[in-house]
């Protein structure tokens, strides 16, 4: 990224009194998060641990009917307790507090927006950090899926838990998208960055945005580069320090 489009994008984040940001996987990867299929990722590491696809186990059907193998892979793969945010989730928390951002929609389990403080977050796919019995509907955090060796149960009915995560099969909340919609068609300048928008229906919510300015950051080409009025390709870590340093936040 060019000092040039630090600055582009920090004057842009300046004028602007309604911000959206729609993230992927790319926004946690400098947190040391793989995402699914690049090398040495989620797609690439799953397969050689484990007989199934990372797509065949994240799926509904997989989880009811091999739900300790699931659980295995669930814990080695999809969990990483200990990352931590990077200058992307903290510049984003500090544009909420500010009163700039409005909405962080997000395609990641991971929770990590939150941990950098931000609060108005709208969780796509949901998150590893809550779970559910399915038989009384009693709710846990993580925990109870990390305390377990094999398939985490509720206390207090006995019953099986399974993570709030949307898994393949399974409907996204209709809820949420509404949320995610209303927040696009509002905003003045939406900010995408660490996806590649080919997972829909998610990706699709960026085609809502019809208002102000488009930035997109990824590392590589998306169907909506055309329509974007800002593309970045640098590492997103670098881009949020410079624009963080440009806007005065320490």
């Amino acid at each position: 990224m060019t000092r040039n489009s630090a600055e582009i994008l920090a004057k842009w984040i300046g004028e602007a009194k309604r911000i959206v940001f729609f993230g992927g996987a790319g926004t946690s990867t400098e947190s040391g998060i793989p995402d699914f299929r690049s090398a040495g990722g989620l797609y690439e590491s799953g397969q050689n641990e484990f007989p199934f696809s990372p797509e065949e186990m994240l799926s509904s059907d997989f989880f009811y009917r091999h739900t300790e193998t699931f659980y295995r892979f669930y814990r080695r793969k999809m969990i990483y307790s200990d990352a931590q945010p990077n200058p992307m989730h903290l510049l984003l928390a500090d544009l909420e507090h500010e009163g700039r951002l409005s909405t962080v929609i997000t395609q990641n389990i991971d929770g990590l927006h939150q941990k950098a403080g931000s609060r108005r977050v709208l969780e796509v796919h949901g998150s590893v950090l809550r779970n559910t019995c399915l038989s009384c509907g009693e709710e846990y955090g993580l925990d109870a899926v990390m305390g377990s060796e094999d398939i985490p149960l509720c206390s207090r009915c006995g019953g099986m838990l399974k993570p709030n995560v949307v898994l393949y099969g399974e409907m996204l909340d209709s809820n949420v998208l509404e949320a995610s919609v209303r927040a696009i068609e509002e905003a003045d300048l939406m900010l995408v960055g660490g996806t590649s928008l080919t997972v829909q229906p998610a990706a699709s919510l960026v085609g809502m945005f019809t208002g102000g300015r488009l930035a997109l950051l990824n590392r590589t080409p998306t169907p909506y580069d055309s329509h974007a009025d800002l593309l970045v390709t640098e590492p997103m870590g670098e881009v949020a320090q410079q624009v963080r340093h440009l806007l005065g936040y320490k």
